[in-house]
């Protein structure tokens, strides 16, 4: 972890993230990436990136999904862990808990988007970063086709972290079987 990574994680300390929050909700601190590739553009026309392997799977999962006529949309992908805190900042102004915040939102330097492997995914018709995507034909095909391209839903109902269930967040594992 960077010196100036860790630095933000304390700023987010001192700003009321519980200190032993990555052992309470068994989360690991994520490094980010050295390097990044672009893979388009995100649902808001701003350009976004994943580290390269994770890129490469992420094509070709899109592209396997427009073959079978699904269209996966990016609504986000890396973040740092500098972005990661503006979001606790921001959340915070706009008077939302400490509690509450983390209960949809990890805490900087605990985000798997730092890892340049996430993704948030959306689809035509369907309202971004909402459960009601689980309804859509888009999350029925990556519940069917997404682990052979090495990614998986990182938090399902009831998952281990304690964060709230999010059927549009995915993220891209080296070690899947397929994932190449």
């Amino acid at each position: 972890m960077t010196t100036t990574a860790s630095r933000l994680i304390e700023n987010a300390f001192a700003l009321g993230v519980p200190r032993d929050y990555g052992r309470v909700r068994k989360l690991r601190r994520v490094r980010e990436p050295s390097h990044l590739e672009s893979i388009g553009l995100d649902t808001q026309g701003r350009e976004q990136f994943l580290a390269p392997r994770a890129a490469r799977a992420w094509t070709r999962l899109r592209e396997a999904a427009a073959r079978d006529g699904v269209e996966l949309q990016i609504v986000s992908a890396f973040r740092s862990v500098e972005y990661q805190l503006g979001i606790l900042k921001r959340k915070l102004e706009r008077g939302q808990s400490m509690e509450q915040i983390l209960r949809v939102s990890a805490a900087p330097g605990f985000s798997e988007h730092h890892s340049g492997r996430a993704l948030d995914i959306t689809t035509p018709g369907f309202v971004a970063l909402e459960e009601q995507f689980e309804n859509s034909p888009a999350f029925a095909w990556l519940k069917k086709h997404a682990r052979r391209f090495g990614f998986h839903l990182s938090y399902p109902r009831r998952n281990r972290h304690g964060i709230a269930y999010e059927p549009w967040h995915w993220s891209w594992t080296a070690s899947s079987r397929n994932a190449k």
